[in-house]
């Protein structure tokens, strides 16, 4: 406000909008965009949400856990030509950043293979046998019940 109590656009606040004879009015999208915030950091929104997210650390399995997974293991080994169903947990290790998550899985088993040393499923799907925290299923509940 001026020192009369006016706005210094008060002359100009009431005249109507011009309208070029020349050029087309731009639409409102394009008209828009012209207003968008400058982004002199492009990709920086990306990387806080990278470091943000969180990973879990691998869990080492105790000489006893590993036994009674090799155990496992040898019992799904006898019973591959019924192609068991087992639902297995294991650690996904995460391809940016250390660490990773723990997924679940369930399907049936094809072979052990103990080259790769990883499980494969009927699907194609390989596990690797190191990464392997935990197995369960019908035929592993079995031999457990028989074995106490």
């Amino acid at each position: 406000m001026t020192e009369e109590g006016k706005s210094p656009y008060e002359d100009i606040i009431d005249l109507p909008h011009h309208v070029s004879q020349k050029h087309p009015p731009m639409d409102m999208e394009k008209r828009a965009a012209q207003f968008m915030p400058f982004r002199a950091l492009t990709g920086h929104e990306e990387a806080v949400a990278e470091t943000a997210r969180l990973t879990e650390r691998r869990i080492e399995l105790s000489e006893e856990e590993r036994e009674d997974l090799d155990r496992q293991l040898k019992i799904l080994e006898e019973h591959l030509p019924e192609r068991p169903l087992v639902q297995v947990t294991y650690f996904l290790a995460d391809p940016l950043k250390e660490g990773g998550s723990y997924e679940e899985m369930a399907g049936r088993i094809r072979r052990i293979d103990p080259v790769e040393k990883c499980l494969m499923f009927a699907d194609g799907t390989k596990i690797p046998l190191e990464d392997i925290l935990s197995l369960e299923g019908e035929i592993l509940s079995r031999k457990e019940r028989s074995h106490v």
